[in-house]
């Protein structure tokens, strides 16, 4: 007797199903959207589509994400199985040794097994690249295949394989006939992990990884930093993909099975045909994609190399394709999230030629010798440079750094909520219980310890401990009465959608949302703010200099760098592309071009290793809140 199902348990399936699929809906219904935004629809439109088709950066990352993918559950699945039989046999001691270091990676974070293989590759003097991600994801694949072949392996009679020898098998083939067909479930279990591992993998891929190759996970990432719905297009496609393979996996096995009862013997003969073909056919596409990638991914090419290492989404990939032209040379583009991310590989031993980063970053690596100084003799653009972004206290002289991108911190908010009589209080506005439940502040702990800094009248650079507490406290006392959220780049979509009443952000973020969304506003207080220059830099073991000054000279030509501001939406080291957007693309919103002549505004230093970790510990204690 069937038992029925209660309306509550229908109700609470369906609520299940509708939780984890409608996110996957609503992701392709913006795949189509016409405009940038991730929220509003604007119109039906294949924009994203054909954007997506023509990154060859994407391209790229897909062909890397599907072969590493199959090459390491080839492997892995090998490795796998071969070692869970050989444990069968072992001793006892030695089998519980190597179980227990066998599930180290997988109890590991990621983030440990991440640096451990970076030290490793490092270590070895390894070059990073396409290579080192495959022995990377082989290394962490290779335990989920053991623990899912072992059980099968403990569980199945070992005398079998015994008989098959005693009745004149050689042991190769008692373990392919025998062994192996027992352990099929705990094989196709493996390697399902393992593919889904290896494609699903981010953290340990972008640590080992380097001379510009990117799967999958790490260009959604930098793509993520800044509003992209090509995210959605390419989302799509593979659930697509994965829809496409489940019903091919379902349908044609049970058509066969239809067509093999009607004739048995056929079906037999016709099915061991196609299991030699099919293996021999994967195996020559696995071995042409390996060398393929290794050939396509390791830049084997007679002409110059320029190593370039960014922040995600902060450069017009066009540009850097027509420097290339231009130059008979390819450039190796790499990304970073944050300057504490691209420290930690500079540290680790990674190379580059030009890193861009911020400020204080660039002061640190200026005093732990890392760079060399620039030859201003080859940045002929120089005088084109705003004169004010010259004279900094980070470089004095501007030695070592030429400037890449500025801007400062402000506040963006929307003109039809917010009083503008209420910005006269500054930042202490983000504390009006007017607006309790409608901030966003970026999560952040430099910036966020800058706004109570200022707020309160300190220096944001400040390495006195009881002003440091005071700006914990203003942070904390702002969590109880005005409960703020804590956001990423995600806030340039949530604003522009009108999502709360104001918003921490940086001036570039501001034009863009501004741009977007006309009711809203910009200002930086009055009380100071951050000025933040980000620079272009050439490192001490730079494999060549002259072309690292052409590329750096190349992005203050006016017309790459128009090109290149109206891509990234921040404001220009050159004078009059920063002049041209001031009095035409950002006319009406002053504040979003930055200001420098308030003499409370400040640049950020690198503070001593102490203070550094002390804000560290204070930013923990606020995000516990």
């Amino acid at each position: 007797m069937k038992k029925k199902i209660s309306i509550g348990s229908k109700l609470y399936i369906t609520l299940m199903f509708v939780f984890f699929y409608l996110p996957i809906l609503v992701t392709m219904f913006f795949s189509f959207n016409s405009s940038k935004s991730l929220t509003n629809f604007a119109g039906f439109s294949l924009r994203w589509y054909r954007k997506l088709l023509t990154d060859n950066n994407i391209i790229s990352a897909v062909y890397v994400s599907i072969s590493i993918a199959l090459i390491a559950t080839v492997v892995s699945t090998i490795l796998g199985t071969i070692t869970a039989i050989g444990l069968s046999k072992s001793r006892k001691v030695l089998k519980e040794w190597l179980l227990n270091v066998n599930n180290m990676p997988i109890m590991n974070p990621d983030i440990v097994t991440a640096i451990g293989l970076m030290i490793l590759f490092t270590s070895v003097r390894m070059e990073r690249g396409y290579i080192t991600m495959l022995l990377a994801h082989i290394a962490f694949c290779t335990p989920y295949v053991i623990i899912s072949v072992y059980p099968k392996v403990r569980s199945m009679d070992h005398n079998l394989a015994d008989v098959a020898m005693d009745l004149g098998a050689t042991p190769f083939q008692a373990l392919t006939k025998v062994i192996i067909p027992m352990l099929k479930p705990g094989i196709y279990a493996g390697m399902l992990l393992a593919f889904t591992m290896s494609m699903d993998d981010f953290v340990v891929s972008y640590f080992v990884t380097g001379n510009g190759v990117s799967n999958i996970s790490i260009v959604v990432y930098n793509m993520s930093k800044r509003t992209n719905p090509t995210i959605n297009a390419l989302s799509t496609l593979l659930i697509l993909l994965i829809v496409v393979v489940l019903v091919v996996i379902n349908v044609i096995p049970a058509i066969y099975k239809k067509k093999r009862g009607q004739n048995v013997e056929k079906a037999s003969a016709a099915t061991g045909v196609w299991k030699r073909v099919v293996a021999v056919v994967s195996a020559v596409a696995v071995v042409g994609v390996a060398v393929f990638c290794v050939v396509r991914f390791n830049n084997i090419s007679s002409r110059p190399v320029l190593r370039v290492f960014n922040s995600g989404e902060y450069v017009d990939p066009q540009l850097i394709d027509r420097f290339e032209k231009e130059n008979n040379c390819d450039v190796v583009y790499e990304t970073f999230d944050s300057n504490e991310t691209m420290y930690t590989k500079i540290q680790s031993g990674a190379e580059y030629d030009v890193i861009i980063p911020s400020d204080y970053m660039v002061e640190r690596l200026i005093s732990e010798d890392y760079l060399q100084k620039i030859d201003w003799n080859l940045i002929t653009n120089k005088d084109k440079i705003i004169p004010s972004l010259l004279e900094n206290s980070f470089d004095k002289g501007s030695q070592y750094g030429v400037p890449y991108y500025w801007g400062t911190v402000g506040i963006v908010y929307d003109k039809t909520k917010v009083d503008e009589k209420d910005l006269a209080e500054g930042w202490d506005i983000l504390k009006n219980k007017k607006y309790s439940g409608k901030i966003y502040m970026y999560d952040s702990e430099r910036d966020s310890l800058m706004v109570a800094l200022k707020a309160l009248g300190y220096s944001m650079n400040t390495d006195k401990k009881s002003q440091l507490d005071e700006a914990y406290n203003w942070l904390i006392d702002q969590q109880k009465t005005m409960k703020p959220v804590y956001v990423g780049d995600d806030v340039m979509d949530n604003m522009i959608s009108g999502n709360k009443d104001m918003a921490v952000v940086y001036s570039g973020d501001g034009a863009y949302i501004i741009s977007e969304n006309e009711n809203m506003g910009f200002f930086v207080p009055n009380q100071g703010s951050n000025v933040w220059i980000d620079a272009m830099i050439i490192t001490k073991n730079c494999k060549n200099t002259e072309l690292a000054h052409k590329y750096i000279n190349y992005f203050l030509q006016e017309d790459v760098a128009l090109e290149n501001t109206r891509y990234i939406g921040y404001d220009s080291g050159v004078k009059s592309v920063y002049e041209h957007f001031r009095d035409d693309e950002y006319k009406g919103n002053p504040g979003c071009a930055p200001d420098t002549s308030n003499e409370k505004n400040e640049e950020f230093k690198d503070r001593k290793q102490d203070i550094k970790e002390y804000c560290a510990s204070l930013w923990t204690k606020v995000k516990s809140h």
